[in-house]
């Protein structure tokens, strides 16, 4: 299937008053109509940031130094701040992390879905009510012709993931980047607000990017996942490929952290030891090696890149972890 999406050797710096934070340090990937990405890593890994560049809207300190983003063809980082406005919302939308914070509390829900329309469509006043009533019920927010007056601090944490959902949704975007839409949500409705987005994906053909750190999360809703680590991608494979044999000591380290149902109460989790990187440096070796078990000599001189194992699966590691080593780990050391 053709990709939708294509985004090759991207470079973020952030200037700051203690040098130049090198963010994300050559990201590739790519998405298609009907897929759903799973972009997953620890906090500050770059996952949000790579979000930010490919909707333009990064802090004022921080910059796209290098690469290229291509939608449906069409080069995002050479277009103006008006050309951007015009693809923002209408091609390409964002579901925020904290909808609290990203829809303006002296506003009504309304006012803030019918920006949008306004923007992008040809409608009048009225035919920006019924739409933006439309869009609430989609979402499945009760009442919605006497809620869209209602202001964000109505809504509870659910609803308001909805309303942000609704809002990405106005004017039927082909791709849509969900920056952990299930943050802070109790377990019932992360489940509805994840089937809405799987229903997206399979009616509409919209592309989804997922950001998050969730693996269940991951596992219940993505096609292929990309494993983030110090601004690069350090893994990358199917979710059946990444779950089962993870290669990389990173991605095997998240799953073995992740608590089990099925495990025993003697076992312990197995947390990562010590710290991500500084990334006032530029990596020049291997960003995961301080922390791995599996580091060999050539991990502290050279920066590795991702190399392909077998059946598109890819990690960027020196001594990849065995194909049966995540097995044994599960099964108290074991043969798989």
């Amino acid at each position: 299937m053709t990709a939708l999406l294509e985004v090759e050797d991207l470079h973020v710096h952030f200037w700051t008053s203690r040098g130049i934070v090198h963010a994300v340090n050559g990201v590739s990937f790519s998405v298609a109509p009907h897929e759903t990405l799973g972009i997953v890593g620890e906090s500050g890994c770059g996952k949000s940031v790579t979000a930010l560049a490919l909707m333009g809207i990064l802090p004022r300190a921080g910059r796209v130094v290098n690469g290229s983003a291509r939608l449906a063809g069409r080069e995002l980082f050479s277009l103006g701040d008006r050309e951007l406005r015009d693809i923002r919302g209408k091609d390409i939308a964002m579901i925020f992390q904290d909808p609290m914070t990203s829809l303006n509390p002296v506003l009504t829900i309304g006012r803030q879905l019918g920006e949008a329309l306004d923007a992008h469509l040809d409608l009048d006043k009225r035919e920006v009510v019924k739409r933006s009533v439309e869009l609430l019920e989609r979402v499945g927010i009760p009442n919605a012709k006497s809620r869209i007056r209602d202001y964000p601090h109505q809504f509870s944490g659910g609803m308001r993931q909805r309303v942000m959902i609704a809002i990405a949704l106005a004017c039927d975007p082909k791709l849509i980047i969900a920056d952990e839409p299930t943050t802070a949500l109790d377990v019932t409705i992360q489940a509805q607000i994840l089937d809405l987005l799987r229903a997206l994906v399979a009616d509409q053909g919209t592309a989804l990017i997922l950001i998050t750190h969730d693996l269940g999360v991951v596992a219940g809703m993505c096609e292929r996942v990309h494993v983030m680590y110090a601004g690069t991608m350090v893994e990358t494979g199917t979710a059946d490929q990444l779950f089962a044999h993870p290669r990389h000591p990173y991605t095997l380290g998240l799953l073995q952290s992740v608590p089990r149902l099925d495990a025993g109460r003697r076992q312990k989790l197995q947390p990562i030891e010590g710290q991500p990187p500084n990334m006032l440096r530029a990596p020049t070796a291997c960003p995961y090696a301080p922390r791995c078990r599996y580091q060999i000599d050539v991990c502290v001189r050279e920066l590795p890149q991702l190399e392909d194992l077998g059946d598109g699966q890819r990690a960027a590691c020196f001594n990849p972890v065995p194909p049966g080593e995540w097995q044994r780990t599960r099964l108290g050391g074991e043969a798989a």
